[in-house]
């Protein structure tokens, strides 16, 4: 039996998919976060009469645009507005600038699109400002002080690194919520543990008994550790309402010092003294400075290490400032006074900021 076999022909269909190729310029791009530089000046924006000059110079001679127009790359990290609160050097900062300063951050973090703050500011006093600042900025969102230990207009100037590096810290998710930083030498260390140790050296800046909390390497910022204490967002200062702090000064102890300073500082109006170490001599005047109400905070001239609480320091009724520098044991006590006078309750507050 024959079969007959048909073959049949179907259309074939050809499906022809139009791609619409977009040039990666009309693409819609991420919006990048927002930051603001708020400028005080130092040697960051120093200037010197040559380029080889890295000492003799005039500090806060660039204004915050020009620091911004010269490091394009920056545009990449963020969109980056900038805000002058000072022109000086670091010993010019003064109460009346730290006030507008933390004001002003406040203000600006206190917008919704903000995603951080950077201050520049001069080396010799940037600790103390960054402490300040870490007690009364109310967010959890990163605020990077930055200096530098050559001027703007240097061979290898250290400030545009250090600038950038700032940036890239304030716009990473992991620093928020890790308090005031400052960054100097790719180390991002805490304001409440930093301090300067070298007058000339780049590497200054160093946290002796604990260490940076992270870098800025090349690749990305990493942290290490968290931080236990009290600071910014978890504070109870609160400066919005404050135009002025109580006049707090420091005495430095040393072999034979006498009453004569702590007498004149009390005098001249302080309401706190803190001791950087002991003088035999001081006892008889912070026994009569405490019946005038003055406080009395006593901190080491070390440069590392706790005071511990101790019964003597009861019965002379002074505070102890853990392991707080004496500049930084001020900050904390002219705060301390905005809200009493009571000595433990200061002394709680030393032992929690």
């Amino acid at each position: 039996m024959k079969l007959n076999v048909f073959r049949i022909s179907l259309p074939v269909v050809v499906l022809c998919c139009l791609v619409t190729v977009i040039p990666a310029a009309d693409l819609p791009n991420k919006p990048l976060p927002k930051l603001k530089l708020f400028s005080t000046g130092g040697t960051i924006q120093g200037s010197g009469p040559r380029r080889d000059e890295v000492a003799n110079y005039k500090p806060a001679r660039f204004t915050p645009k020009q620091l911004l127009d010269d490091l394009p790359e920056a545009n990449k990290v963020a969109d980056i507005t900038c805000e002058e609160i000072a022109a000086t050097g670091s010993g010019g900062i003064d109460t009346k600038i730290q006030l507008k300063l933390a004001k002003q951050i406040n203000a600006w973090l206190a917008q919704p699109d903000s995603a951080g703050a950077v201050v520049t500011h001069g080396t010799a006093t940037l600790e103390e400002t960054a402490y300040f600042l870490n007690l009364v900025v109310r967010s959890d969102k990163p605020v990077l002080v930055v200096g530098a230990m050559r001027p703007h207009s240097a061979i290898s100037r250290d400030g545009p690194l250090n600038l950038y590096n700032a940036f890239r810290t304030a716009v990473a998710p992991e620093a928020r919520d890790k308090g005031v930083m400052v960054l100097l030498n790719d180390e991002i260390n805490a304001a409440r543990d930093v301090t300067k140790t070298n007058t000339e050296r780049p590497n200054t800046f160093e946290s002796r008994d604990l260490g940076p909390i992270g870098f800025a390497d090349s690749d990305r910022i990493v942290f290490y550790r968290r931080l236990l204490y009290r600071h910014t967002h978890k504070s109870e200062f609160d400066v919005s309402q404050l135009n002025e702090l109580p006049k707090v000064d420091i005495v430095y102890g040393y072999q034979e010092g006498g009453r004569a300073a702590v007498d004149a500082l009390i005098t001249a109006g302080a309401k706190g003294i803190v001791l950087d170490d002991s003088s035999p001599g001081f006892a008889a005047a912070v026994k009569d400075g405490r019946a005038k109400g003055i406080v009395f905070v006593q901190s080491d001239r070390k440069g590392s290490g706790r005071v511990l609480e101790k019964e003597t320091s009861l019965e002379r009724c002074i505070i102890t400032a853990d392991n707080l520098n004496a500049q930084k044991a001020r900050q904390l006590l002219r705060m301390a006074l905005t809200k009493t006078t009571d000595l433990k309750e200061i002394q709680r507050m030393f032992n929690e900021y």
